[in-house]
Parts: C-alpha cells; structure tokens; sequence
C-alpha cells in the first residue's frame, strides 16, 4: 500500500497544492510555519478522516474561504484507491471512495492504516486520560470495526443518559424506566469494550518492551497497567451504587469514560520519575507497536508519518530510527524537517528511494 499523490485545496495554508510521492521516502523541507505538519495533517484525513491537530474540521478551511477538499491516489491490494474528503462551512463533512461518497465516514476507518510520531507526543504520558483514551480507542478504531462501531454507541447513550440527568435537575421530574435503559446499555458496552482495551494491552506488552530495550539501550522495564471499573465482576452494582452521586452531579461517574492507562518504568510511574529522554524511547517505542500490530492484523505496512523528529529527538534515538529505515523495517515514509541541509544529510547515508519537497508559505517551490 502507499499513497501516489495528494491534492490539497483551500486546506489550512494551502490554497492549490499538488503532489506526487515516492513509494518509500517522502521528505517535506521549510520554514517552521510553510505548511509541513499540513501536509502530514492532509494525509490523516485521508486515513482515518480527521485532524490529528485540530478537533473542529471548520477550523481546517483556509482563511475566507467556505470549504476544502483533499484527495489522495493510493495503491491499495495491487488496485487503484481514490479517496476524497470535503467539509463545507454548516455542512456534513463527506468521505469518497473511488467517487462514491460513504453514508457514514466510520466506514472508511481502518482502510489505510497510519502511524504518527509527532513532537507533542510525550502529552499521552504528561496530560490527562482522556489523550490516552483517544489513543487507544484510535488504535483499536483502526483495527476492529465492531470496536469502533460499539464506542460510537456507547458514546450516544452517555450523551443520552447525561442530558437526562440535567433534565432531572432542572424540571424535577425523573423518568427512572428511561435512565434504567440507559444504564443497561452503558453497562454492556463498558464491559465489552474494556475486555477489548484488556485484549490489546497483552499484544502490546512485549512489543513495547522489544522497542524500548533496542532503542534505549536500558535495562528498564516499561509497561502499560489498565486501570478500568468496567473489568471487576461486580461492575454492574458499582455503576448503580453510583446513582446517587449522579442524580447530583447530573454526570455520569462510571463506565470505560472513566478509564486510564497507567504508563510505567519499573513500578512507577514515568511521568514522575522517568527523564525526557526515557519517556521520548517509551512514546516512539508505543507507536512501533502499533505499527506492527498493524502490519500484522492487516497485511500491510501502515503509512508512517514522522514530524519533525530531527529536532526532537537526540542522536541516539534519531540514529536508532534511521536504522530501522535502513533495514526497510516500514513501507512508505512521510516527514518534515525545518533544516533541508541536515535531512538530506540523514537520509543520504540510506539506501531508499528518497523524494524531497520543499515548502514556502503553503507552496511547493521545487
């Protein structure tokens, strides 16, 4: 699988971009602020039809303008694959394949496979759960249909059940048949759900300790520890003895919402204790998985985008990197670098097909 060429209109800084990719490494060259990481941003929408930076796809529309449109050429199977994704100020964004627009843009999810390692990745050890979350479930999403289709649902009935409680509490009138629905619902699906996450967590595991040993050269031991409700056998009479609370709180206070994954070194936690650089090899070390994990559930290399990971990371992890490129460990490469000198450097020492594009003010200038 790879992607032959990519169009950007109106997308971000882009007015009118036009692309054409190697099939093993794409390096995309500039200033900070020319429009790289877009570029990047453009082939995630292609993927798994969102933004890997911003969470509302209006703020994606280039300045005055009212739409924009991407398309990428692929390969895909050894068959052409056209995608197309287009968002419409006030209108519903619409996912194409092969000019068939898609009922549901859930359904192209998990068709092309993609892995990002990007700066603000050590946010998934130093932010909240609710990043973590959106990891996992992102992961999972690519790998597994019903997952991806029982979190959308489980997400409606808590939107459904959390209204509810507000509705409660603002007229005074409590409709528990209709709360009891709800709870069966959330119940289920957190239970199923979390059996899931449990599951993914086992095939991570050693993957994660693999990378992170080649990687950091340590002898640490790093590990990921579910902390989830919905897994304990009583689950069902801990969500209803919280009802009280919820009456009051008019939220939800159980169910896989409320789940974490405990990232560690040794037996503690590595956002307290590990160094910035311990906590970089387990972040790059946690996306290898995936994209192993990917390659073997699907059969193909995902798509593999790297942003500006020269200024981020140190020499050992960058020398680390450009080893396993050099041992053609992944298919086709996307990254974007602020020094053109220093990636042509890099990358020269690899023996790959190496396409370069250098950027300036959301144009491709060579």
């Amino acid at each position: 699988m790879y992607l032959k060429s990519l169009d950007l209109l109106q997308f971000k800084n882009h007015e009118k971009t036009q692309l054409e990719f190697s099939a093993q490494i794409n390096c995309i060259v500039g200033l900070n602020g020319s429009g790289k990481t877009n570029i990047l941003d453009g082939i995630h929408y292609l993927s798994l039809t969102k933004s890997a930076v911003q969470s509302s796809d209006s703020l994606n529309v280039q300045h005055e303008k009212d739409f924009f449109a991407i398309k990428g050429q692929f390969e895909l199977a050894e068959k052409p694959l056209e995608v197309r994704c287009t968002v419409e100020l006030g209108k519903k964004k619409l996912i194409y394949q092969n000019g068939k627009a898609l009922d549901k843009t859930s359904e192209h999810v998990g068709l092309i496979p993609l892995v990002l390692i990007a700066p603000d990745d050590t946010d998934l050890i130093k932010g909240g759960s609710d990043g973590r979350r959106k990891f996992f479930d992102g992961l999972l999403s690519q790998l597994d249909k019903n997952y991806l289709h029982q979190l959308i649902r489980y997400h409606h009935f808590l939107k459904q059940r959390n209204a509810l409680l507000k509705q409660f509490a603002e007229t005074g009138r409590r409709d528990f048949t209709l709360l009891d629905s709800y709870d069966a619902e959330l119940i289920e699906l957190s239970r199923t759900l979390s059996k899931r996450r449990n599951e993914l967590l086992q095939e991570v595991a050693p993957l994660l300790q693999s990378h992170y040993a080649d990687i950091s050269q340590g002898q640490e031991h790093v590990s990921i520890v579910y902390d989830s409700e919905a897994i304990r056998e009583d689950f069902e009479s801990y969500f209803k003895n919280l009802r009280k609370k919820d009456l009051i709180t008019k939220n939800s206070n159980a169910g896989i919402h409320k789940d974490d994954f405990n990232f560690l070194i040794g037996d503690h936690p590595i956002r307290k204790i590990g160094s910035q650089g311990q906590q970089k090899s387990f972040i790059i070390s946690l996306k290898l998985a995936q994209f192993k994990i990917f390659e073997k559930e699907k059969g193909e290399k995902p798509l593999l985008l790297l942003d500006d990971i020269f200024d981020k990371l140190d020499d050992l992890r960058i020398a680390k990197m450009m080893e396993l490129i050099s041992q053609h460990t992944f298919g086709q490469i996307f990254l974007t670098d602020a020094r053109p000198e220093r990636s042509k450097k890099i990358l020269s020492e690899i023996d790959s097909d190496v396409s370069f594009f250098s950027l300036e003010k959301g144009k491709v200038i060579q």
